[in-house]
């Protein structure tokens, strides 16, 4: 059995052209080496896995190549190609700054850069995780970098450039690397899979890649594992198994019990969603994306949007027709405020079962909603007739003089049409269930005799005992019991019921936390389901100016606060 090489090393680019994802920076380099336009540092930052390091040894190759080719790729057959490729080269130094940080390696690195190469015409400087370097070692490197010798060219790779001092960057040409695109990936994953004859669905190749997360190095390292997992022949079930990811499928049988109304249903699924081992907050995560998929297919965007396998993509785009627009804005704002929570959170997991509690209220509300207009749409509207306005008659003329009794006996007047009934006012819009009540009215004879409507109005004597009650109600909240025992209730229009308290911070806490619960204590007691209650604040009046002394606020306590009594009571200070 031969040594196992890993795809990642394998298959890695060797030459511009095979240098994925990075066509603008390959140009660039390309024309350089053209134009015979090369600095004397470059730096080249972006993501993981993304071709940094290989877009290093590729240029370094090539500006030392004996016999390039027209578009600027290495021969591959001359000596320095065939030297760096059997690892033999001493034109190409390779440094590793993460382990070589000090300000020791770099005077050793200078020490190096003043020896020419002996064979090509350039010394390439690789350094790897350049930021890893401490701050004296690069004071120690500014001045061999801004003013190398003539053969030597410096590339520094690293994925953080926020951490690279402004002095240096200035030295540089800076290089910024892209993510790789996902089709990228899966195109480059097909091909590697023919090469090695292993059979994969393009559904599970673009798991993978998404993965991945933009570097092409882990979806390779991915794709090794997969196949040492499955074999031969790979499948969507196989992959989502091996790399745990959670499948759609659950995504779309949450929406289906998110639009039924069905919570229970969608708790469960989450349970079992847990159970399998998948990270809740990766779990919510994946929601929201999902509905920005859905969201994204309603609105005719998918092909351009989704990063997404074209049958996957596919049932997105039919099941989108299935959701409202409003419904899935809710939802995604629903599961966004969950997901920014849930490190906040003491109980994560059940700040998302409340979520998803919410999204089946949502949805069963938008079902009910929705079915309630339907049954209205397949009602039959009845025709009403329009009515037939009556024409105003013409005014009779008046004689200017009487006639004499002799004169010739007036024509009798014709009988006149019977006047049309005259419509009630205008209505500004017709409800269906209107239409239907006039459709379904007979003519009546007589006039019509509308039935009186019962007004229920509050008895003071009976809402004060009520009062006293509610009072006694709430003995386990003493404060709020002290406040609704010392307000007076009073009647507006019958049925509302008003009292003060003494602040507003106090009326803020009654409206949010327990008013509720007093009006529908109130109501139950008096039988009055219009009540409502409203909590007022009461005006301060400051009749006069004067100075208080202890004994004037202590006598005004003891009249007005039956806390400030108690606590005398209870300090045994009532004769002090």
């Amino acid at each position: 059995m031969g040594q196992f090489i890993v795809s990642a090393r394998k298959y890695r680019p060797g030459s511009f052209e095979t240098l994925l994802g990075q066509e603008n920076i390959a140009r660039t380099l390309k024309n350089s080496i053209i134009r015979n336009q090369l600095a004397h540092a470059y730096l080249f930052c972006g993501p993981r896995g993304v071709g940094k390091t290989s877009a290093a040894r590729i240029f370094a190759k090539t500006i030392n190549c004996s016999n390039p080719g027209p578009d600027m790729e290495p021969c591959g057959q001359c000596e320095s190609c065939r030297s760096f490729a059997e690892g033999r080269s001493y034109n190409i130094h390779e440094l590793d700054a993460a382990s070589n940080n000090s300000v020791d390696d770099i005077r050793q690195l200078t020490d190096t850069v003043r020896i020419p190469p002996q064979v090509g015409r350039y010394s390439v400087y690789i350094i790897d995780e350049v930021h890893m370097l401490t701050q004296s070692a690069f004071n120690a490197f500014l001045k061999t970098l801004e003013e190398p010798p003539a053969h030597a060219i410096f590339i520094l790779a690293t994925t953080e450039k926020h951490k690279i001092l402004p002095t240096i960057l200035s030295r540089c040409q800076t290089y910024d690397f892209n993510r790789i695109t996902i089709d990228d990936i899966v195109r480059n994953i097909r091909q590697i899979a023919q090469a090695e004859g292993v059979s994969i669905t393009d559904d599970a190749m673009h798991i993978i890649a998404q993965k991945a997360d933009g570097a092409m190095r882990d979806a390779l390292t991915l794709f090794d594992q997969t196949v040492a997992f499955c074999g031969k022949e790979v499948t969507y079930e196989q992959v989502v198994k091996n790399l745990n990811v959670l499948d759609y499928e659950y995504y779309f049988r949450l929406t289906d019990c998110f639009l039924s109304g069905d919570c229970a249903a969608a708790l469960l699924i989450f349970d079992e969603i847990i159970s399998n081992g998948f990270n809740s907050l990766s779990f919510i995560g994946g929601l929201s994306s999902h509905f920005r998929d859905l969201i994204v297919c309603s609105k005719g965007a998918g092909s351009t949007l989704l990063e997404l396998a074209p049958s996957i993509a596919q049932r997105y785009q039919e099941y989108s027709q299935k959701c409202s627009p409003r419904f899935l804005f809710e939802a995604l704002e629903i599961s966004s405020e969950c997901e920014a929570s849930y490190k906040q959170s003491g109980n994560p997991r059940l700040l998302i079962e409340f979520a998803l509690m919410k999204m089946s209220n949502l949805g069963g509300a938008f079902a009910a909603a929705g079915a309630s207009v339907a049954v209205a749409a397949a009602q039959p509207v009845p025709v009403v007739p329009k009515p037939v306005e009556k024409q105003p008659a013409a005014p009779e003329p008046v004689p200017e003089k009487a006639e004499p009794a002799a004169s010739a006996p007036a024509a009798p007047a014709a009988p006149s049409a019977p006047a049309a009934p005259q419509m009630a006012a205008k209505r500004s819009s017709l409800s269906i269930k209107e239409l239907m009540a006039e459709g379904d009215e007979k003519p009546s004879q007589g006039p019509v005799v509308k039935e009186a409507v019962k007004v229920v109005t509050i008895d003071a004597a009976a809402l004060q005992e009520a009062w006293t009650a509610l009072a006694e109600s709430e003995a386990k909240m003493p404060r709020l019991s002290s406040a609704i025992s010392q307000a007076t209730p009073t009647v507006e229009d019958g049925t509302r019921v008003h009292f003060e308290v003494s602040n507003a911070a106090q009326k803020e806490w009654i409206d949010r936390n327990c008013r509720a619960r007093l009006e529908a204590f109130l109501q139950k007691r008096l039988s009055c389901d219009d009540l409502r209650l409203f909590v007022d604040v009461a005006e301060i009046k400051v009749e006069r100016d004067q100075l208080y002394m202890p004994s004037d606020k202590v006598d005004y306590l003891m009249k007005t606060s039956p806390d400030f009594r108690r606590m005398r009571k209870d300090l045994g200070l009532e004769n002090a």
